[in-house]
């Protein structure tokens, strides 16, 4: 074992200088965590500055090490020890392995933990953390757990259409078990309320904000556009691109035969991110939702949950990060339905699709970053173009000293102001009703795509949804949705067929209902 190498893996590697029998906590801390985590070793005879400076009498403390782990670990983890030496140094190398019968506590001073690898360090299994060891303990995940609702008062109408629409195949009443919706006792299991139609599990949802500028305290007035989507997570995946899709841009310019488009954000490579985000979040984690934050300059996505054993993405090559999921029934169901990356990391899939346009001027690679209970993913947009916002930046200034001097001028010219001053506060009237308007537009836009995204989703749960139905989910009045549905129907974006009272509505949006061919 090369021990250079070794010493490089911060998360997976551990070191004393000499055994500590005083205070066996300090290294029996990392045992727990290691056989809590991903297993690890722990090197004895390695000084804090990475020197080796080997033990003085090896077996002695070989000894020593493996009737504290058998005294005050429970239950007791699988270990190795293993001497080695280095430039005739002798050092005793603790290999801890994974375990399977989570949580391992240090027991000793009048103390129960149960300890977790955050990086280079062994701390403290928090609350959420220490249930997540129990639920691994006993071999299920939080998706495969059964949940307090009742199968039979769920729909999933949109489950099915995807399933038809990605295989060509219909979804069968028996597949409801094999795919892990319901358990063999006949029970809604947690993936299942995932992937309900109006999904129970409210703490699911995704909140998306498109801001004003390059970041949440800019100054540059309130955000441009937000929602709060919830029910199927299915449903979520396509709603959460729809709208990172309706607040981006493309670039094209006319080739020979051809028009080049750019888009700000591949679809692809936003459709892996937030599916990852859906799949590897920490849904034990009450009262935390997944963030999408959109700015000028790029896009954030922020999920509940950190790295699964412990490590921090920052530290690692993404490229070579294999996939570790926190819940497997809901990962498998997207893998099989090719919603996400089938092997492997989806941080790969999503660095080589922004590889594509990295000889672009505005290309930035994805950034990643984690922490214990975190993880943040960042896109950068193709076409901002810094350059061209910091000269915009000294326009805004020289436009400024020009105003400024403007001000002088009209300071001496004060006596004709006044002579015309009752035009002026007539214009100035004129202006703040214009702009009152323009502002009551915005207004008016933005609670239109919130409403089209909601009237969408209750077409597509039930086609033959009345617009006294509408109303009610949507808390407006009858007459409210009689007028959305008939600027949508001008719009040429659904369409009602059969009678008026007996038919069904039928959404013709493409970007809507292509989204799961396109992906």
């Amino acid at each position: 074992m090369n021990i250079n190498k070794l010493i490089g893996e911060a998360t997976a590697y551990d070191k004393k200088q000499q055994l500590e029998v005083k205070r066996p906590k300090s290294w029996l801390k990392s045992v727990s965590a290691f056989a809590n985590g991903e297993g690890g070793t722990l090197v004895f005879g390695i000084s804090d500055d990475d020197q080796v400076v080997g033990l003085a009498d090896a077996e002695s403390d070989a000894e020593r090490i493996s009737e504290e782990i058998k005294t005050k670990l429970d239950p007791i983890p699988a270990v190795n020890l293993e001497f080695k030496e280095v430039d005739g140094k002798k050092l005793v190398l603790l290999h801890v392995y994974k375990g399977q019968e989570t949580p391992y506590y240090y027991i000793g001073d009048k103390q129960r933990l149960a300890f977790v690898r955050v990086g280079n360090e062994s701390v403290v299994a928090d609350r959420l953390q220490l249930k997540s060891l129990v639920m691994r303990g006993s071999g299920r995940s939080f998706d495969a757990i059964p949940s307090p609702y009742k199968f039979e008062d769920m729909s999933f109408s949109k489950l099915k259409s995807v399933h038809f629409k990605r295989l060509n195949q219909s979804f069968d009443d028996r597949d409801f078990v094999s795919w892990g919706i319901v358990d063999n006792d006949g029970k809604l299991t947690n993936a299942g309320a995932l992937l309900a139609d109006d999904s129970p599990i409210r703490h699911s949802r995704i909140f998306c904000t498109r801001w004003n500028g390059l970041d949440m305290t800019s100054g540059l007035g309130e955000a441009l556009d937000d929602a709060e989507l919830e029910g199927s997570v299915i449903n979520q995946l396509q709603d959460a691109v729809a709208f990172v899709r309706n607040n981006s841009h493309k670039k094209w310019w006319k080739e020979a035969t051809y028009r080049e488009e750019l888009p700000d954000y591949p679809e692809r490579a936003v459709t892996e991110v937030i599916s990852n985000a859906i799949i590897h979040r920490n849904y034990l984690e009450l009262g935390s939702e997944i963030h999408i934050d959109m700015y000028d300059n790029r896009m954030e996505v922020y999920s509940p949950g950190g790295m699964m054993d412990g490590s921090l993405i920052q530290h690692l090559d993404p490229m070579n990060v294999p996939s570790k999921r926190r819940n497997p029934l809901l990962a498998d169901f997207f893998n099989r339905l090719e919603l996400m990356e089938r092997r492997g990391s989806g941080m790969k899939k999503i660095i080589k699709e922004y590889k594509h346009f990295e000889k672009f001027p505005g290309y930035k690679a994805p950034e990643f970053k984690s922490n214990s209970g975190e993880f943040h993913v960042t896109l950068w947009n193709l076409n901002y173009d810094e350059k061209q916002f910091a000269n915009g930046s000294k326009d805004f200034a020289n436009s400024e000293k020009q105003f400024a001097n403007g001000s002088k001028e009209f300071a001496n010219s004060e006596k004709e102001f006044a002579n015309s001053e009752k035009q002026f506060a007539n214009d100035t009237k004129e202006f703040a009703n214009e702009k009152k308007e323009s502002a009551k537009e915005v207004k008016q836009r933005k609670e239109f795509v919130k409403a089209k995204r909601a009237i969408y989703k209750l077409i597509t749960s039930n086609p033959k949804v009345t617009t006294a139905q509408m109303a009610d989910k949507l808390n407006v009045s009858t007459r409210q949705v009689q007028k959305y549905l008939k600027r949508l129907t001008e719009q040429n974006l659904i369409v009602k067929e059969g009678s008026r009272i007996n038919g069904s509505w039928k959404i013709l949006d493409e970007e809507y209902t292509d989204f799961f061919g396109r992906i």
